[in-house]
This record gives structure tokens, sequence and C-alpha cells, in this order.
């Protein structure tokens, strides 16, 4: 259930009790019709000496708050929340300085009381869209959600993938029927040497191949077990990751809660698996809104590209940067077709708990660009030039 769901249930919840109907399907029953929960706080007034906060209730229309007594209240961390957020605007207007709950204080203007409310209603929903990344994840590693910069909320066209949508016509997945025989990876003939390469990983299981050469994964139908010093990519992430708001326009990021050494695979990038020609199409759509999704696939041809606009994971989030701390390898595990490598994010160096991840959406420099393999690794061209906003030493202006 995503996040368009939830909101409709509660909606539905709310036509329910304003009703007086129960519906089990939808968690109304005889015994909750009357029950009240405190979802967020609304408002505030002192009368005759008493502080009065305005309750919205979970499940109820908003014709349904009241004004309750605070010792009536049981919910300190949305009491915390409230002042939080009251104290947050107030302070926009002082230069950022922290401000304190003033007792004489009898209403609050409605601006503020405004603010409280969309700072509590996107708190509810970055709360659900947590939720739903992490229900739709096949990895075991968390994905936080952070945003203490504005009220943006969850993209509204978004949806959350953990391997390639193909577009119809095109297979991602060409049939493989055979795999390695090794009994301890690798052997002389292992997947890597199979297909004319070395194998990408060291026994600490980190990359040890320079950019620009393929990574050959064993794959479902080889011998070896789920502990294959060659099963890396396929695992998914190993990091708990964050998406937050930044601070300087450029949107949402993403950062590592934990640290990640040098050469580490951090994440795949997926999306839509669509023709050049239907890039080209889309692209010049994307070009007038100053987005960065389109991703050719052209490591051995320029037939497929991959779209992560509307559909994607993590990866969709993570910004540009002309001095990344991730650098892109093309993979192939249950798919050997050169047309339609899976594409993945290593780190280049170590990378602090807390920093943000990005990588670079041109590979210029960071890459071999004498192998005829590593024009594979840049993202599709755009007509028009969007400033570069990393703010490295090294920033070319431009995103491209």
């Amino acid at each position: 259930m995503d996040c368009c769901h939830d909101a409709s249930l509660e909606t539905l919840q709310e036509l329910c009790r304003k009703e007086n109907l129960t519906c089990k399907s939808i968690g109304i029953t005889n015994r909750n019709l009357k029950s009240y929960e405190v979802e967020y706080l609304c408002d505030y007034k002192v009368e005759e000496g008493k502080a009065f906060y305005l309750v919205k209730w979970k499940g109820w229309p908003e014709s349904s708050n009241t004004w309750e007594p605070r010792k009536h209240l049981n919910c300190p961390l949305l009491i915390q929340n409230f002042l939080r957020d009251r104290n947050e605007y107030l302070s926009r207007g002082r230069g950022g300085k922290a401000m304190k709950l003033r007792k004489h204080v009898k209403t609050l203007k409605p601006a503020i009381a405004d603010y409280i409310v969309k700072k509590a209603k996107q708190r509810i929903a970055l709360q659900r869209w947590k939720e739903e990344l992490n229900r739709k994840k096949n990895h075991k590693a968390m994905i936080l959600v952070e945003n203490t910069v504005d009220l943006e909320g969850p993209p509204l066209d978004f949806y959350y993938i953990n391997e390639y949508k193909p577009a119809p016509g095109i297979n991602v997945l060409n049939g493989i029927t055979t795999g390695c025989e090794c009994d301890d990876c690798p052997a002389e003939k292992c997947c890597p040497k199979e297909a004319g390469f070395i194998l990408a990983y060291n026994k600490r299981k980190k990359l040890k191949i320079q950019p620009g050469l393929p990574i050959y994964e064993c794959n479902s139908y080889c011998r070896c077990g789920p502990d294959c010093l060659n099963r890396i990519v396929q695992k998914g992430t190993p990091y708990s990751l964050c998406i937050f708001r930044t601070n300087n326009g450029r949107g949402w990021g993403v950062k590592t809660l934990q640290k990640i050494k040098t050469n580490s695979f951090v994440m795949e990038y997926v999306g839509e698996v669509i023709t050049s020609e239907e890039a080209e199409r889309r692209g010049q759509f994307y070009d007038n809104q100053g987005n960065t999704y389109l991703f050719d696939l052209d490591y051995d041809s320029d037939e497929f590209t991959v779209d992560a606009a509307r559909y994607g994971n993590v990866s969709h989030f993570v910004n540009h940067s002309c001095d990344p701390n991730l650098q892109v390898f093309n993979v192939f595990i249950d798919n050997l077709d050169l047309r339609l490598p899976r594409i993945a994010l290593f780190s280049t160096r170590t990378i602090k708990a807390g920093e943000e991840l990005t990588f670079d959406y041109q590979m210029k420099g960071s890459i071999d660009l004498t192998s005829d393999s590593a024009e594979g690794l840049t993202p599709s061209k755009k007509s028009i030039r969007t400033v570069c906003k990393c703010g490295a030493m090294c920033c070319r202006g431009y995103l491209n």
C-alpha cells in the first residue's frame, strides 16, 4: 500500500466515523468507532490561566477537532513537535535564534498555526513514505527519510522498484541456463574468466578492477552458494541510507548512516529500461523541467536507456558532484546481453557516516576514457545546460 492509498484509507475512516458507520476492511469496528487518538496538534491558546491545544483526532475529519486542556493530553512527543515547529517558525524572523515558549502568549497568530499544521501533515506523510520504502525494498539495510529544510513532502509521482522495469518488447533476462561449476570461486572456469575478464573483487569483497572494466558475477545457475565471493551487487545495498532534503536548492539527496570503506558496493541504479528513441522523446520533456534521470546503456551499443524519473530506488535521489564519492560500473549477472548491463555504484574513497553520496553525471576524469567500454557510462546528453550546485572545488559549473 503506497502513500496515496494510506491517505485514502484515512479519508475513508474519517467518512465512516462522520456517518457513524462500521467497516472491518478499513479497520473501523463497533469497538473503535468512537475511539479517539491524537494525530497532531493544530493550535494553542490560554483561557483563564489554563493552556489548551486544538487536537486533530486520528481517523476523524478536521471538523471534529476539539480544544483540550494540556492536562488531558498524554502525548509528550506531539507536544514537543508542536513547540519545536512553533519556535522554528518564530526564529525565522529573528535570524535563526532559538525561541522559548512565553507564558503570557494567549493565542497563536493564524500564520503560525497554519505552519504547524503543515509541518505535522508533512511529518506524517514522510513517515508513511519511509514505511512504504522499507516495505518495498528487497535488502536488509534500512531507508530513512528526513526533511528539516522546508515543507516539501514525498514525491507524488515516484514508485520504488528493486530492479529494472523493462518497457514492452525489451527482455532484461536473456534466458541464461548455465553457470559455473566452482566449489570455491574463483576457479579457472568461473564466470568472469569465461567472459574473458578477471574477477572484480578481492578476498575482502572489495572492488579491485579499474573503471571501464565490466563486472561478471555468479548467477542463479552457478553451483556456488549465497556466500560466494563473487555475489555482491545482486545482494542489494548493505548500508542504511537516508533520503534527505538539501539546504542549498538541490532538492532531495542521499546520505549514508554508516561508514563505507573504499571500493565497496553501495547501490544499484535502476529504473525503466526504454529504447534510445523513446529516451530522446522523454529527454525533451525532462530538459524543460531541469531533471537528469536518463542513463544511457551504451556499454556495447546505444539501443537502450534507463529512465529513473518515475520508477527507481534510492539512487533516484543521489545528487551530482564534480568531485564524487561514487563510481559507476557495468555489471552482468543473469543477463549476459552486452546491450543491457546493470549499473552499480561503488565508493571511490572512505565515506564517513552522515556524508552525502554523489556520483558524476558525466563521469569525466574519473573513468579511463581510453577504454572503448568507458563511453557506456555517460548519462544521456541534454541540449539545455543546467547549472551545477555541487559546491566542489573542481566544479565545472554545469551538469552537462
